[in-house]
């Protein structure tokens, strides 16, 4: 299995690149600063709670989102390659002035924070679709009621990507 160092994953995940009109990906879209997000709640996307896992970077992927409670989802993520956690996310989306947003922040392997202590990487809404949500540059999309894709774009080494995180649900 492939190995990627601690901070390529800094680098290469989850970290947006924001600002752009047009990024020409087909999976995810940009928030533009003209707009609005669109008015949402939490019971528009809670399809998205479950135990997942999947494969990316040679490892396995595992999200668990919970129901919507409190105005919020929240979600623990972590990748596994060789038998090691390499990282954890905690994320979630809340409904904040009759619309989601979606934050995270990322954890080394032994918890130790990748933000500073009061920062989070944070996603505005773009638009939701009856098998989409659509965060600036960040897509959950619906395939059945036990698989999704999650779509990121990533910047990786001044070159723009976008990765798809393929699910099933576990249990």
């Amino acid at each position: 299995m492939i190995k990627i160092p601690s901070f390529l994953l800094v680098i290469l995940l989850l970290i947006p690149a924001t600002g752009w009109a047009q990024h020409g990906f087909e999976n995810t879209k940009v928030f533009d600063k003209s707009k609005a997000s669109p008015k949402a709640t939490l019971t528009d996307i809670d399809w998205i709670a479950g135990h997942w896992r999947g494969e990316a970077f040679g490892g396995i992927t595992e999200e668990i989102w919970s129901p919507p409670l409190g105005n919020s989802m929240m979600c623990s993520f972590k990748l596994v390659m060789d038998g090691e956690v390499q990282f954890y996310e905690i994320v979630t989306i809340s409904e904040v002035e009759e619309t989601l947003v979606l934050k995270l922040k990322h954890f080394h392997g032994d918890l130790k924070g990748w933000e500073e202590k009061d920062e989070t990487v944070n996603f505005k809404l773009v638009e939701i679709q009856e098998n989409h949500v659509y965060f600036d540059e960040f897509t959950f999309e619906r395939i059945s009621d036990d698989e999704m894709i999650i779509y990121v774009v990533a910047d990786i080494d001044g070159h723009k990507d976008e990765i798809a995180f393929p699910y099933k649900r576990f249990q």
